[in-house]
């Protein structure tokens, strides 16, 4: 059974010369609730895992949307009193260009799970199962949380009493949701059937789940045991959602609907070899820890049922917290991401939410950090270093790009040469980090690098005529050629992380949009800067990071 899809994974990329798209997801994220802050952070990770790869020149696609059917869905639609349809389409456009574009996420793929080309898609999958024989109907008993859209085994649930209103209720140990006792004809796709081959494929691919964790923690889950999958519900419970093909008294259930979302934007079913040219196997999905069951174990096993490869990674992401409790909307401790992109700027949110997100543990949300991540490492840190450099008025950096590349330059003393060292390493040592998905040591591996040019600059002094040390005019140009390419290099590694931001310093730089590559993020790797392309202009707003307009 698992040599199946196997077998395909080489014929599909054996077909094709075409180098594999890069091809990263998010979930589609359910539109019964606005955004939070969780789904900006999952944008976030997954457009500069794209961006990194454009960076390295390979074609990449990103594929993000919403998940549009279910209860939950239902039920939103009915308390705000309007169609079901109509509210998805309102949702559609606030997470769409409120989230995804205000945010800069470079998405090539929004999807929807009412297109009609997914709803063939579904479909289509579902007869490709039941034709070999994973699909079968039966009656299930047991516990449904419409909060979750999942049902439970007896283990997985326990009597509790709210505190707050004195209620006994049954919920869910995992995610605290409330459960219902249901009795009702299903379709079940035969999950058990796969546990060896999710074994073995594990075993196989060691680093399919990031952090390691989460890896372990699912090989738990699987070897302990597994239960064919409720695949179905009765469509007089559910009706917002997508028909099981020839009965129409079933709904397919919510979460295979969503998961073949994957498929649907990678141009599912395939003519032989087209799989490969599209982007699948999916490089990457980015989700939060609290859905890695459905997509390290439901999704592969869908997939070797039918005879595809599954992903090639899963990074499943930590939670935010604010005054490290679990937000909820309950508590009223939900932190808005439309406020916190208008307050603090979307480059601003971008590097904190990279910078300190929490991907093998949760991460405490707070405004304080925001601001001081702002004001040390941009404003002060990065900001500062190019302000001083393309300003300086004793020396010109076109001519001293100039002359260096040329090689017309005195010798490197022992602290030149370790900056110089420090530079020739930076983009590897980046690189390899993001190979990994360890996006934050990444970033911070950069700023490491800003902050000892940083202390490189206040110890050589360039501005100083009068250096007793020996500053004289080669030195003091050496100086500002290495902090200069400092900034060029930190600039075209920092474009995923914060590409506004990135792009404006390397316009005050003067580098040509054609060598701002990865492979131009080295030591003399251009010659053609030093001449700005922007007007500098004078004032808080003419600088790469203004202060915030709030610091409260």
């Amino acid at each position: 059974m698992f040599g199946q899809f196997e077998l395909q994974a080489v014929q599909l990329a054996s077909s094709s010369h075409e180098e594999k798209p890069y091809y990263v997801t998010t979930p589609i994220f359910y539109v019964n609730a606005p955004p939070h802050i969780g789904h900006l952070y999952t944008l976030i990770l997954a457009d500069i895992l794209k961006g990194w790869q454009v960076l390295r020149g390979r074609k990449a696609i990103l594929c993000t949307g919403i998940d549009e059917h279910g209860t939950k869905v239902q039920q939103a639609a009915a308390l705000a009193k309007i169609e079901t349809q109509t509210f998805c389409d309102q949702a559609s456009e606030v997470y769409k260009v409120c989230l995804a574009q205000r945010a800069n996420i470079s998405n090539d793929h929004f999807v929807r799970t009412t297109d009609p080309k997914h709803r063939d898609v579904v479909q289509h999958v579902w007869l490709m199962l039941q034709e070999r024989g994973y699909i079968y109907k039966s009656t299930h008993v047991g516990w449904y949380a419409v909060a979750d859209e999942a049902f439970y085994p007896e283990s997985g649930v326990h009597l509790i009493k709210d505190p707050r209103t004195g209620k006994t209720m049954m919920t869910c140990r995992e995610t605290g949701a409330e459960v219902e006792r249901v009795s009702e004809p299903n379709y079940f796709f035969r999950l058990d059937a796969f546990r060896d081959d999710l074994l073995k494929f594990y075993s196989e691919n060691p680093n399919f789940i990031t952090p390691e964790l989460r890896m372990k923690e699912t090989i738990q889950q699987v070897t302990a045991g597994l239960q064919d999958l409720s695949i179905s519900r009765p469509s007089d419970r559910l009706s917002w959602g997508i028909r099981v093909p020839g009965d129409e008294s079933q709904t397919i259930y919510v979460w295979i609907d969503a998961l073949i979302n994957y498929l649907t934007k990678a141009g599912y079913p395939w003519a032989p070899g087209e799989g490969h040219r599209l982007g699948w196997p999916a490089d990457v999905h980015v989700v939060g820890k609290e859905i890695v069951k459905f997509h390290c174990i439901y999704w592969p096993a869908l997939l070797m049922a039918l005879g595809i490869s599954p992903p090639k990674q899963v990074l499943a992401h930590a939670h935010w917290t604010l005054g490290y409790r679990k937000m909820s909307k309950t508590i009223g401790n939900v932190v808005d991401p439309f406020f916190a992109l208008d307050r603090f700027g979307t480059d601003a949110m971008r590097y904190y939410m990279a910078h300190e997100g929490g991907i093998r543990d949760d991460s405490d949300y707070g405004n304080t950090t925001i601001i001081a991540r702002y004001n040390g490492d941009l404003k002060g840190g990065l900001g500062n270093l190019v302000s001083r450099v393309v300003r300086g008025k004793q020396w010109n950096v076109r001519d001293v790009v100039r002359k260096h590349f040329a090689g017309k330059h005195m010798k490197d003393d022992p602290i030149d040469a370790a900056h110089r060292s420090r530079l020739k390493q930076l983009s590897k040592r980046v690189n390899k980090e993001m190979e990994q998905l360890n996006i934050a040591a990444a970033l911070k591996t950069i700023i490491e690098v800003v902050y000892a040019t940083n202390k490189y600059m206040q110890h050589r002094q360039p501005w100083d005529t009068e250096n007793e040390t020996g500053n004289g005019p080669d030195r003091r140009e050496l100086t500002i050629y290495l902090i200069a390419e400092t900034l060029r290099i930190c600039g075209i590694l920092l474009q995923p992380f914060i590409p506004e931001r990135a792009s404006r310093l390397l316009d005050m730089l003067g580098v040509h949009a054609s060598r701002r590559t990865f492979a131009h993020a080295n030591l003399h790797q251009d010659d053609s800067y030093g001449n700005t392309s922007v007007e500098l202009g004078t004032g808080y707003q003419s600088v790469l990071f203004p202060p915030l307009r709030s610091e409260a």
